[in-house]
């Protein structure tokens, strides 16, 4: 009999994460500086409506009513396949492998599309400053950096990620108060924080821009099996998270009204772009700072880039140990408590695709970042609507001292309105992509999710019959308060 591999194990790190080190992740995913600089200026641009600030407020407040559920069910069941696990609770196992399926396809268009960003705004950057370094090679730089930390210690990619998030916050507040101190006009005007906003034509497209921006803050779930405290720092993370950016991106699209005057910021943003809020704060403050807050603009991606790769890692783990997918996925490293081979096939992933965005000269800004990172917005938005309406389905079935409003009430009215984002999301995508109504790619993006939920179920399907062993253990993980309980099965009690 052989023995087992020394340097690979299949549980992650335990107890290395706090309630701080997770939220510095969370944040980092959403790309506070990014979001600031780059989605809320094109949410001006692009929907033409003043209530892009108000739409952060609400969106953020629509995600806080999801987590009532969510953070109520990661008490119950600790497990690095976060969304998978859930619905595997709630609707079945069939279900559960249809949502991992597009989680992994979800996450992994937010991973490598913000490699587009990252490399052309860095090569901007350099060009700027006398340079001359193709986008391409910028984004390998930082494709190599990720699969180096992917590897390592998740403390210390946290180390990394608090010091980046840490100075793009500090960055962010200076420039609101700078703008907010010189408004135009002389007087500073609430009015695109007016709640009446909400209801202003074309709010839809606002409230689609602005979920974009908190995409990332699910991953509290995804870390639990390496914090110190699962039950608690879970939950207190999550809130953290909400709260920090909601109030944080409000805040600055707010302020930048405020600088150009509500009846040209949208003229402003179309004009400027992504350099609108360097535009307004270069006046009043050196150009140390303005370079600052470019070089943590470009930082601001890479931080996402790092913490999207994690997340991908772990998901592939997960189906990996749980053998839905090959386990050699379910190993980590001994040595520093990685998922190892997950980080490694998200890493040879991503070096594919940058590498036919490079031989098809396809634009590394729209072709790259924009279109395949709103496309992976779209599957985090999918995830989320089913996963709240597989709380309220769980709940059902297995009795909680946890009250209604936290497993019956808030999980419902959250999966009614993230389903309503869902819909303006789909009835709008053209819109999102810049292509005309009756462009095929407006149905392609968004059926990708339809064709990976279906080869999902097929799957588990074929396992079902096959390798009922390995049917069986789907949704467990490595260990669960509920692992006891019987998981359901929809189809099978249909049959």
């Amino acid at each position: 009999m052989s023995s087992p591999p020394d340097t690979v194990s299949t549980v992650l790190a335990r107890g290395r994460l706090g309630t701080w080190t997770v939220v510095f992740f969370v944040i980092a995913a959403a790309a506070p500086l990014t979001v600031v600089a780059g989605g809320a200026t094109t949410g001006y641009a692009v929907t033409g409506v003043l209530g892009i600030p108000v739409s952060y407020l609400a969106v953020a407040s629509v995600l806080a009513l999801f987590a009532v559920g969510y953070v109520n069910m990661s008490r119950r069941i600790v497990n690095a396949g976060a969304f998978y696990t859930y619905v595997t609770r709630g609707f079945g196992r069939p279900s559960g492998v249809g949502a991992a399926f597009v989680a992994i396809l979800g996450y992994n268009a937010m991973q490598i599309g913000l490699y587009g960003g990252f490399g052309a705004v860095l090569s901007g950057f350099l060009a700027d400053r006398g340079g001359d370094v193709p986008w391409w090679l910028c984004a390998y730089a930082a494709w190599a950096a990720v699969a180096l930390l992917g590897v390592v210690r998740i403390d210390i990619n946290g180390k990394v990620l608090a010091t980046m998030l840490v100075a793009e916050v500090v960055v962010a507040l200076v420039y609101d108060a700078v703008m907010v101190a010189h408004p135009a006009g002389g007087r500073v005007t609430f009015d695109t924080l007016s709640p009446s906003r909400i209801f202003a034509a074309g709010i839809g497209a606002a409230l689609v821009t602005a979920i974009t921006g908190f995409v990332g803050f699910e991953s509290t779930v995804v870390l639990s099996e390496e914090t110190k405290d699962p039950k608690r720092t879970v939950a207190r993370a999550t809130y953290i998270a909400v709260a920090i950016t909601g109030l944080l991106y409000g805040a600055s699209a707010w302020a930048m009204s405020v600088a150009t005057g509500p009846d040209r910021i949208v003229d402003a943003a179309s004009t400027d772009s992504t350099d609108l809020i360097f535009n307004l704060v270069s006046p009043y403050v050196g150009s140390e700072l303005v370079t600052i807050g470019r070089l943590l603009f470009i930082t601001s991606l890479f931080a996402a880039l790092l913490s999207f790769h994690h997340t991908v890692a772990r998901y592939l783990f997960a189906l990996g140990r749980e053998r839905v997918l090959p386990a050699i996925l379910g190993r980590t490293s001994r040595r520093t408590g990685a998922p190892k081979f997950g980080s490694i096939i998200q890493t040879v992933l991503a070096g594919v695709v940058l590498a036919g965005y490079t031989i098809t000269d396809a634009d590394p800004i729209v072709h790259l970042f924009f279109w395949v990172t709103v496309t992976g917005g779209l599957g985090v938005l999918i995830l989320m609507t089913v996963t709240s309406a597989s709380v309220v389905a769980f709940f059902i079935r297995h009795r909680a001292d946890d009250g209604m409003w936290r497993t019956r009430i808030a999980p419902a009215l959250a999966a009614l309105a993230l389903g309503a984002i869902l819909y303006v999301t789909v009835s709008q995508f053209d819109t999102l992509l810049g292509v005309e109504p009756t462009s095929p790619l407006r149905w392609w993006f968004p059926a990708s999710y339809g064709i990976a939920a279906a080869a999902g179920l097929l799957w588990a399907l074929i396992l079902r019959a096959t390798r009922p062993d390995v049917y069986r253990s789907i949704g467990l993980g490595a260990e669960s308060a509920t692992a006891p309980l019987r998981v359901p099965d929809p189809v099978r009690q249909s049959a």
